[in-house]
């Protein structure tokens, strides 16, 4: 399963950046949302960290349904998922390499949306960083265990590329309230770190879920019909 995986992953990645429409399309959604937020604002003004926060998260929501879709769009372009589903290997390293590459593309992707949050919405780096990045760490992991199992579903004939995005923003919401939470703390000159390991439990509370519900669930989701 793990060899499947780390290939599927290598493949997916070698794609996408070759391509580069697709990253390139989410990356600017996110910056997008963050400069025209910042047009809301008057000069002087600064955005709560909070907010701040919630929105660099949103930006890492929309980017996720993206390449969740990106990613499995690829074999569906080729016809090849049936060749997937039957290669002697269990269907969860399908699962797992999606949720691989997606993670590093989401990572990378963020790499950008934290200096936008600190130029367009006027934010400053707080001492309690090393939370929030824990929390960015276990939303992400969350998000790319949830997104890769769901992404299965947008796949195949019918336009169901928007079936993602409903299904899978409602099931996130316990997980965006932890991250925009802990991301908060990260930005704030003065932070209350007294609910930072509830918070923090709740994020890997949900990555446990999610990893579980992925490894059982995807067989069923996951197969070679249209």
């Amino acid at each position: 399963m793990l060899r499947l995986a780390f290939a599927l992953c290598a493949k997916d990645l070698k794609l996408t950046f070759s391509r580069g429409a697709g990253l390139m399309q989410a990356l600017l959604l996110g910056l997008l949302r963050g400069f025209l937020f910042s047009l809301s604002l008057n000069a002087g003004d600064r955005l709560s960290p909070q907010a701040a926060a919630a929105m660099f998260w949103l930006a890492s929501a929309f980017c996720q349904v993206l390449i969740f879709n990106m990613l499995y769009a690829v074999e569906e372009t080729a016809q090849a998922r049936l060749g997937l589903v039957l290669l002697p290997a269990p269907p969860q390293g399908v699962w797992l390499g999606k949720a691989m590459a997606g993670i590093l593309l989401l990572a990378a992707a963020q790499c950008v949306f934290v200096p936008a949050v600190f130029v367009f919405l006027g934010q400053n780096l707080g001492q309690a960083w090393p939370t929030a990045l824990l929390g960015i760490a276990l939303g992400d992991v969350g998000m790319a265990a949830a997104g890769s199992l769901l992404g299965a579903l947008s796949v195949g004939k019918g336009g169901r590329e928007s079936l993602l995005s409903i299904v899978l923003f409602p099931l996130l919401v316990p997980m965006l309230l932890a991250g925009v939470r802990l991301a908060s703390m990260g930005i704030d000159p003065d932070p209350s770190l007294d609910d930072a390991l509830r918070w923090l439990g709740l994020a890997a509370a949900f990555d446990g879920l999610f990893l579980a519900a992925g490894l059982l669930l995807f067989p069923f989701v996951y197969s070679g019909d249209d």
